[in-house]
This record gives structure tokens, C-alpha cells and sequence, in this order.
């Protein structure tokens, strides 16, 4: 598995609004959680990530390559980018639409192996899709449609996976399963970034965080290290009282 390393990376955020600069790398093992209010620059920092936006200064690279040296074929067998909202717009089954993420592990006239098909119906039982299968995908409802992409996402077997808000659209019980889903990810060795407006799933699934604030600035380091109240009260403009519970710590918002 490969690093993803941010050097000096400065983002071009769409109201030129300037921003720190990041110097960290995300390794394999870990799971990144970008946390900051709406508007911060977390979408825009994924997508950059991803190779869909190029920095306005520093560099990027996956491994020991820039990012943008990648053609973007090979770039698709390494990282993967589930997107806020994914958007499907011609009619597919739910099963044809999950083959597409081993479609970059395949050469142009290759149809698909015994052992992508295997892949494939893997991973819908996981996250309960197989009868799903022959649906036209278009008709998904949200939640379904969320969990489809994070299958399309686990079926291309990146060594990055990049998620912007994955919890989107599933209710707790499923919020929870895809969270423990991406964990696994980065616990068999992948690299994770996602981001998430939930403090307490960042407490929980999250080995690092990035904290973004509106003005620009950013701090970021290991869990434990950027679990401080008054930080995450500046970040959200929002009291916060820190507890535990079931030997778990939690933030609650106060009025």
C-alpha cells in the first residue's frame, strides 16, 4: 500500500480565499477525518486529493510520484473518490454499476473474470445490495444509493480511498456499518480520508484529524493529540462539554 503525502499543499478555494498550507502524509493504516463547518474547504480538499482540482501552490504526490504524473487509468487502480452525491444518470442495474469499479483493472476489451464477479456479489452482500442486483439503479432511494457508491468505491480496491460526508443519506444503524466498513479498510493497510461533520464518528473510527477552519487556517496531528474542547468549539462556533460514555468520549453540544 502507498502513502499519500501533502507538501506545503495550498488549496484554490473558489472564493480565493487563502489557506495554510498541509505538510502530513496519510499512511496506510490510517483513517483521516477532515472536520470544519460548512464552507471550510472540505470538498475542495478531496477533491484535490483525488487529482480533480490541481493545488494552487505545494505538491502532491501518491508514493514517490506527483499525483499529477498519473495517468488518470492508472490513477483509478491506485484511489478512489466516493463523492458527496453521486449522481447516476443513465439507467443501469445495481450490478452493472457496481462493475464498474473493477473496470479499471481491466483492459480495454476485457470482460469481466470469474473472480470479479466474485468481487462484486461480495461486496452487495455486504452491504446488503444482492437483491438489489437487477434494479435499475436510478430508482435507489438515497440511503441506497450512498451505500452502492461506497461499494463501487470497496469493489475497485483502491489503496486511497477518499470519502466526502459517506454518512450522507443512511440512517444511524447503516451510518455505523459503512464507518466500520471504511475502519476495516484502513486496518488491512489502505489509506483513508474522509469527511465527516459528526465530532464523536471522528472520535470513533478516526486514527487522525484535520481540523479546517473558515478563515482558512488548519491543525491536524493523531486523535488523541487534537481531541481538545476549546479547539473543536472554535472550529464549529459552538459550546461543546466533553464526557464518556460506555468508556467511550463524546462531545455534546450545549445551548
Amino acid at each position: 500500500m502507498t502513502a499519500l503525502h501533502l507538501q506545503n499543499l495550498i488549496m484554490d478555494l473558489p472564493n480565493g480565499q487563502s489557506a495554510d498550507p498541509l505538510t502530513f502524509s496519510i499512511s496506510p493504516g490510517e483513517c483521516w477525518g477532515i472536520l470544519g463547518p460548512n464552507g471550510a474547504g472540505k470538498t475542495t480538499l478531496l477533491h484535490t486529493l483525488a487529482g480533480l482540482r490541481a493545488p494552487a501552490a505545494g505538491r502532491l504526490l501518491l508514493g514517490q510520484h506527483l499525483l499529477a504524473e498519473f495517468a488518470r487509468s492508472d490513477l483509478a487502480c491506485r484511489l478512489s473518490l466516493v463523492q458527496q452525491e453521486q449522481i447516476n444518470g443513465f439507467p443501469a442495474s445495481v450490478r452493472e454499476v457496481a462493475m464498474m469499479g473493477r473496470y479499471p483493472h481491466m483492459s480495454r476489451w476485457q470482460t469481466p473474470s470469474d473472480a470479479d464477479h466474485q468481487i462484486v456479489t461480495s461486496t452487495l452482500h455486504r452491504l446488503s445490495l444482492a437483491d438489489l442486483s437487477d434494479r435499475d439503479a436510478t430508482t435507489l432511494s438515497g440511503g441506497e444509493a450512498r451505500r452502492l457508491a461506497l461499494a463501487v468505491a470497496l469493489i475497485q480496491n483502491p489503496e486511497v480511498l477518499l470519502l466526502d460526508e459517506p454518512t450522507n443519506h443512511l440512517d444511524p444503524g447503516w451510518q455505523m456499518r459503512a464507518l466500520a466498513m471504511i475502519q476495516d479498510f484502513a486496518n488491512q493497510g489502505g489509506s483513508v480520508a474522509l469527511s465527516l461533520h459528526d465530532i464523536n464518528y471522528a472520535v470513533r473510527f478516526c486514527t487522525h484529524l484535520l481540523l479546517m477552519y473558515p478563515d482558512g487556517t488548519a491543525c491536524w496531528g493523531v486523535l488523541e493529540e487534537m481531541l481538545v474542547t476549546q479547539a473543536l468549539e472554535k472550529l464549529y462556533n459552538q459550546r461543546l462539554v466533553r464526557a464518556e460514555v460506555a468508556g467511550q468520549i463524546v462531545f455534546v453540544p450545549l445551548t
